[in-house]
């Protein structure tokens, strides 16, 4: 990541004929906010002297408390690549502070960086990230209103003319690498107007930015094709949802903390125990990882999206897999996470349960190297195999119920979450749904 001063900035705005900041954070729901500013007031907001009503962010503050401090961070300063020419946009990242000058506890990324000063604690000095992102393409009707009608018929790995997302995916692709972006590939995905963008790893906290940064970019451009991006996990019955696997690694002075050499797997024990903590509280995270009613729609057998917790080197079928990869590539997939999780809060509650696994010494439970989709309960139990939360209300339970993930996302941020989601669980289960309709409505 590129280190910036003020005076980088302020210059890099003048070149570049910058009109308009973008002041973006993300709220608890993981939605992308922004205040925009003139580049007049670019001084103001360097100087950490911009102010919002946070009384008005889902699962911010209370209106009596409404005055919030938006505090740039510098290196995430970019310009968009496809603003005018006549007066660009630029935008930074910020974290939201108090009056008194103090971080605010319930700003996701605030939070990050509270479990990641716990892990350099541990001895840590990075917790590397690289995320799988997958999304939809649908089109847009004449009213620039999405529909259900996809944009192409491909399959995984498809070219044209079969997979007529292409010129969109590569439009995107060239935004994010003028962005900064290093891209180490792009394809289409198993299901039909289904795609994937592969972007380089970074430490955690640029990573959770690249992941907000990248879903702005394929919706602005997506839209210019005509198009509807989307990153809800399940859109179409009958076909895979969209996932976002995430590959994590623990660093010490750029050594991986996951390699041993001389192991069984080459995983070292620091590895094997944080495997352990992600197994132990995976039921628990699973609210935070897939926080919509319509994620547990994608994590059903049958659609490749994983539904229970083990683990293995050699197979996909488990919610965690090493990938071949050693050395300095030695890392851990987790394969349950889905876009639609604010990935600031879903990556501090991962890293929570390792570093949990670590300071415990825990032991994992021998990896599955068979196909679990093909197992029966029986099956699964004998080899302790447990099952994913099959509902939001389910996730939300087994989330209360555990106190390392309840410390993970700190008091405000978990009691505001757990009420939206409740509010949102709720309005799902008394709503009276087509399939209902069509089930139940001659035959009663």
């Amino acid at each position: 990541m590129a280190k910036y001063t003020k005076e980088d900035i302020f210059k890099m705005a003048n070149e570049e004929n910058v009109k308009y900041i973008r002041l973006q954070f993300t709220d608890i729901l993981g939605t992308i906010k922004n205040v925009e500013i003139p580049s007049s007031q670019l001084e103001k907001a360097l100087d950490n002297k911009m102010m919002f009503d946070g009384s008005s962010i889902e699962g911010f503050v209370r209106i009596e408390e409404s005055d919030m401090y938006l505090y740039p961070d510098l290196d995430t300063w970019v310009v968009f690549p496809w603003t005018s020419e006549k007066g660009k946009v630029a935008r930074l990242i910020c974290d939201i502070y108090n009056p008194d000058g103090t971080p605010f506890e319930g700003d996701p990324r605030n939070n990050l960086k509270r479990i990641l000063k716990e892990m350099e604690e541990l001895g840590f000095t990075d917790f590397n990230l690289g995320p799988e992102p997958e999304f939809f393409l649908f089109k847009l009707d004449e009213k620039g209103e999405p529909t259900l009608e996809l944009n192409d018929k491909g399959g995984y790995f498809d070219l044209a003319p079969t997979d007529l997302g292409e010129n969109c995916r590569r439009d995107i692709v060239l935004e994010l690498e003028e962005m900064g972006f290093e891209v180490e590939a792009s394809h289409h995905e198993v299901a039909p107007g289904q795609h994937e963008i592969d972007f380089k790893y970074a430490n955690a906290l640029r990573a959770c930015d690249d992941i907000q940064t990248f879903k702005l970019v394929v919706k602005t451009i997506a839209r210019k094709h005509g198009l509807h991006a989307t990153f809800m996990p399940k859109p179409l019955f009958g076909v895979n949802g969209s996932g976002m696997h995430c590959n994590l690694s623990l660093f010490n002075n750029g050594e991986n903390s996951f390699f041993d050499k001389d192991a069984d797997l080459q995983l070292s024990a620091t590895a094997r125990q944080f495997i352990a903590g992600i197994v132990k509280h995976a039921t628990s995270f699973t609210a935070v990882t897939n926080p919509t009613v319509n994620s547990y729609k994608r994590l059903v057998p049958g659609y490749e999206a994983p539904c229970y917790v083990a683990w293995s080197a050699q197979n996909r079928s488990p919610l965690i897999r090493i990938p071949a990869s050693r050395g300095l590539s030695t890392r851990v997939e987790v394969r349950s996470v889905d876009p639609a999780a604010n990935p600031y809060l879903a990556i501090a509650v991962m890293l929570a349960a390792g570093l949990d696994g670590i300071k415990n010494k825990l032991t994992p439970p021998k990896p599955i190297d068979r196909n679990i989709y093909v197992m029966n309960k029986p099956e699964r139990e004998k080899e302790g195999i447990s099952d994913l939360p099959a509902t939001l209300a389910a996730a939300l339970e087994e989330l209360k119920s555990n106190e390392v993930m309840v410390d993970a996302l700190g008091k405000h941020l978990f009691e505001h979450f757990i009420e939206a989601k409740e509010i949102e669980w709720d309005m799902f289960r008394t709503q009276v749904h087509p399939w209902e309709r069509d089930q139940y409505m001659t035959l009663y």
